[in-house]
């Protein structure tokens, strides 16, 4: 199976787990709106947790409910992220953001209900010995939180009235909290259900999770509307210092191909069996989505 044939596949199964989850929920517009925030994207955080954990000899059939769990705190995130408070935007996965569609009021709710969702998935015997599900939960939670995402988008939030640009170390700081720290949840997620050492996956995932906002960043220059389902150049419309306006186009390239081939390195002593986790990692800067 191809790379991109996987990453459809788990896709598939991430989606299938968190419809599962919601089957018999009461059908109000939070729950609508849930399922409606779940649809699409590329699911990298899900297989992230999937990939890991094949990697490292554990069945998917065991680790799906932590691969839906990233994924329904990602929406969650996302859902919160595009609201009027936060970066305000309309388009989201090439459909209307949560709050167009319905309300402020029902995308904060539906937020609220995915990140719930995700804590309640970690809670899944099938991951293993309560021991495992209570580090994943925990791990999950210190990603998500004030430690991770969570003071990631605040100090993005507060660079916007800093009156003066960020630097280079400030925006890779930021980042690894708010792109970095769930993806380096999801890459270790499977070290975690396996009992291996996750210090292989943490130093891949931490070159990870920079190349990703790089690509990010470049793509908000390059990239196009249609293609990648949400706005474009809206950092440069706001004055946003970013990767590509401190390192230029071709720095930030530069930067993001050299951050992939530190994650290849990382995973030197799986071989053949990482495959699937180094294809991964030259997607994340080849992608135009």
């Amino acid at each position: 199976m191809t790379f991109s044939e996987r990453l459809a596949a788990d896709a598939g199964l991430c989606e299938a787990r968190l419809l599962a989850a919601l089957e018999g929920r009461a059908d109000q517009p939070v729950t609508q709106a849930m399922r409606y925030a779940l649809r699409g994207g590329k699911r990298l955080r899900g297989f992230l947790v999937l990939e890991g954990a094949r990697m490292l000899g554990v069945p998917e059939a065991r680790a799906i409910s932590a691969a839906a769990a990233i994924e329904a705190l990602h929406a969650y995130s996302l859902v919160h992220d595009d609201l009027p408070c936060m970066d305000d935007d309309d388009l989201r996965r090439g459909q209307p953001t949560v709050h167009r569609k319905w309300d402020e009021a029902t995308a904060v709710l539906a937020g609220d209900a995915l990140q719930t969702l995700a804590f309640e998935l970690l809670t899944d015997p099938a991951l293993g010995s309560a021991e495992v599900r209570i580090g994943l939960v925990s791990g999950l939670a210190r990603a998500s939180g004030i430690d991770g995402m969570v003071l990631g988008q605040a100090l993005d939030i507060a660079a916007e009235t800093a009156g003066r640009p960020l630097t280079l170390a400030e925006i890779t700081a930021l980042q690894a909290g708010k792109t970095g720290a769930l993806i380096g949840f999801a890459a270790e997620a499977g070290a975690m259900i396996a009992g291996a050492d996750r210090a292989p996956l943490r130093r891949f995932a931490a070159a990870l999770g920079l190349a990703f906002q790089i690509a990010d960043d470049i793509l908000d220059v390059t990239g196009d509307e249609a293609r990648t389902g949400k706005r474009v150049g809206k950092d440069a419309g706001a004055g946003k210092a970013t990767f590509v306006s401190l390192l230029g186009l071709e720095g930030a390239r530069a930067r993001a191909a050299a951050l992939v081939a530190e994650a290849e390195a990382a995973l030197d002593g799986y071989g053949n069996r990482a495959a699937n986790l180094i294809a991964a990692a030259r997607f994340v800067i080849a992608r135009d989505t």
